[in-house]
């Protein structure tokens, strides 16, 4: 499956009066048909959509739904993500078939699961992260096991970070860029980079670093990090220079990769990419500084093991620092195919 992907910002719906559900429903069910969903798919996302949100109510009395568009391959999907903070949560309940939820047909998170192609789910006493993500019935759409969470400061809806994803045949290259400060000037310093970035992904990381710096001189500049992964090798190589964020994760624990200092745009020493080798079957996870540096997946026992869109959805909820743009992007390392 080939990816080219431009990062956008997670479109997030406040959900904390039971008018607002039918808000939802609707901008969800829009979504869906401008991207080409014919009127029983975009059903289909309203149907989730009204039930995640009243299930929100039920057992958080307020939460949010992340709204994203997801490719997949053949077909773009709508991915949605209910986030909330729900004290008692029980989940065996809710995923019952017929197990009723304030203002809904009583269809149970069970039976979204079958009307989701993909559905996943963590609870835990500090809240509840549920995905679902639709493509069109008959497209035979690839889900890529791939999350992001991205925010800008304030709700602007300018954001200082970026992000690019780009497969290619066992070739995955990602990108994250934190343009300095938030708003116009940060956005557009980053886009530049990530504009040149997109014109050779898979180029020779070094001469792609140099061409992304004399892309974003002039602008404020920013910090920057790429990942390179070939599955038939099993190798991720990895550059970075400025303060973001990167680690490989296993069940076992994890392990940072290195950065350079410096600001691309500005000005760096010569930076060496490092490489990692067998590292199939990891998580890479990839985030800017809007999200703190110190959490640890082993707090949450099984997160480890739940689809990467989850696990940027749980990170944002509890790490970010709420005084600066955030992303954080989460791939599963094995699942990039010829």
């Amino acid at each position: 499956m080939d990816v080219n992907l431009r990062g956008s910002m997670t479109q997030v719906l406040t959900v904390e009066d039971s008018s607002q559900i039918g808000y939802a429903r609707r901008v969800a069910q829009k979504l869906a048909q401008d991207i080409g969903f014919n009127d029983t798919d975009a059903g289909r996302v309203a149907l989730v959509v009204t039930e995640l949100a009243s299930n929100i109510l039920k057992h958080a009395e307020r939460g949010e739904l992340h709204l994203r568009v997801v490719p997949g391959g053949s077909a773009n999907g709508i991915e949605i993500l209910a986030v909330d903070r729900a004290q008692g949560f029980d989940l065996q309940d809710c995923l019952a078939d017929g197990y009723s939820t304030r203002g809904t047909q009583g269809i149970g998170l069970g039976a979204i699961g079958r009307l989701a192609e993909v559905f996943d789910v963590y609870a835990d006493s500090r809240g509840a992260i549920l995905l679902a993500r639709l493509y069109p019935k008959g497209s035979k759409a690839t889900d890529l096991r791939f999350g992001v969470s991205q925010h800008s400061l304030h709700n602007d809806p300018a954001c200082g970070d970026v992000w690019h994803l780009s497969i290619s045949g066992p070739n995955l290259s990602l990108l994250v860029i934190d343009g300095l400060g938030h708003g116009e000037d940060a956005e557009r310093g980053a886009r530049a980079g990530e504009v040149e970035f997109a014109r050779a992904p898979f180029n020779d990381p070094q001469l792609l670093l140099e061409d992304i710096h004399v892309a974003m001189n002039g602008s404020r500049g920013g910090a920057l990090a790429m990942a390179r992964f070939n599955n038939h090798s099993g190798a991720l190589n990895f550059v970075g220079i400025g303060n973001i964020g990167a680690c490989l994760i296993t069940p076992e624990g994890s392990r940072g990769l290195a950065s350079h200092p410096g600001i691309v745009g500005g000005q760096y020493r010569r930076a060496q990419p490092f490489d990692y080798a067998h590292v199939n079957g990891q998580l890479l996870i990839m985030y800017s500084d809007g999200l703190q540096s110190r959490w640890n997946l082993k707090d949450y026992p099984g997160l480890v093991h739940r689809h990467p869109a989850v696990i940027a959805a749980l990170l944002n909820r509890d790490f970010a620092r709420g005084r600066d743009d955030i992303t954080v992007a989460v791939v599963a390392l094995e699942t990039v195919d010829d």
